[in-house]
């Protein structure tokens, strides 16, 4: 069997980061020694599916069956609580490290046609760290199969500063839009943040407040979530331009961290067609995205 490394270490400046290949994850994400995000243990298996990237599609199909261009297809429910498929297919597989230096690292997948997806995917992920950008994270699949291919992405990494409870942060976001989701959190509609009671305008910290769902109507040309901490005034923001963000508040972490997931699509985009990126034969398509922190004086 080749070698692989068990996780990647990078530096830069106050930065250090963790990546492992399994999931191709971002495992750990330091600044002055400071957590930026929930870690884990390079061989652990991690709750939540920390730090996991996602494709070729974030979040739920609903039921685990959608209909593309006439035909049905059906992929493994994961989730038997929501009766979903969840998170793509890709976060349990061992990515091969393609490229590395001590700040920069690419992983890459070949995704084969199978039952329930038969389209034939190559995704590269880059974690590139700067001394004063932070970490960069970008997502490339390209086509390398004959037909015309339903595709979304995503990234799972949990804010978190420093490991303080997210009831003690104040977390920010600029999305006006949230999509209503039913008990087993299938898609309902999209309906304004007020009406669920779920404007994040930064203004308290987040106390007992519960969130798992995905956010729209963002800025086109980018957007910023930020969690703070009033005690330590570190701050974690992820920077990204995406249509789509899942916001979670982390239960399954013990509430250390708050799951910032920009999405190209909404859950369930395979049967609703919302945002559905369609590839076609030799297109790509990345999500880039950015996480760094500051500390105020």
């Amino acid at each position: 069997m080749p070698s692989r490394p068990p996780a990647v270490e990078l530096a830069a400046g106050d930065y250090a980061a963790t990546v492992v290949p399994v999931g191709a994850g971002l495992a750990g994400l330091s600044h002055q020694g400071r957590r930026l995000v929930v870690p884990h243990a390079p061989d652990e298996l991690p709750a939540g599916y920390v730090g996991k990237t996602l494709v070729p599609w974030p979040n739920r199909i609903t039921g685990g069956t959608y209909e593309y261009r006439g035909t049905v297809h059906e992929v493994p429910v994961n989730e038997h609580a929501t009766g979903a498929a969840l998170h793509g297919l890709a976060c349990w597989s061992v990515w091969d490290v393609v490229e590395q230096s001590p700040s920069h690292v690419v992983l890459e997948l070949e995704l084969a046609p199978r039952y329930g997806y038969p389209f034939h995917l190559c995704s590269r992920v880059s974690y590139r760290l700067d001394a004063g950008a932070g970490l960069t994270i970008a997502i490339t699949t390209t086509n390398i199969g004959a037909d015309v291919a339903p595709y979304g992405a995503s990234t799972h990494p949990y804010l978190s500063c420093d490991g303080r409870p997210v009831d003690e942060c104040v977390l920010r976001s600029p999305a006006r839009s949230v999509l209503d989701v039913d008990e087993r959190l299938s898609p309902l509609e999209v309906v304004p943040a007020a009406d669920l009671g779920l404007e994040l305008t930064g203004t308290a910290p987040l106390g007992a407040v519960s969130i798992d769902h995905a956010f729209t109507d963002l800025p086109e040309d980018g957007w910023t979530v930020s969690l703070a901490d009033p005690t330590t005034r570190l701050t974690v923001r992820l920077h990204a331009r995406a249509p789509w963000l899942q916001i979670y508040s982390g239960e399954l972490v013990g509430r250390r961290g708050v799951a910032v997931e920009p999405m190209t699509c909404p859950p369930d985009a395979f049967n609703s067609g919302t945002d559905l990126v369609e590839l076609a034969p030799g297109e790509e398509h990345t999500l880039e995205l950015r996480i760094d922190a500051t500390v105020a004086a």
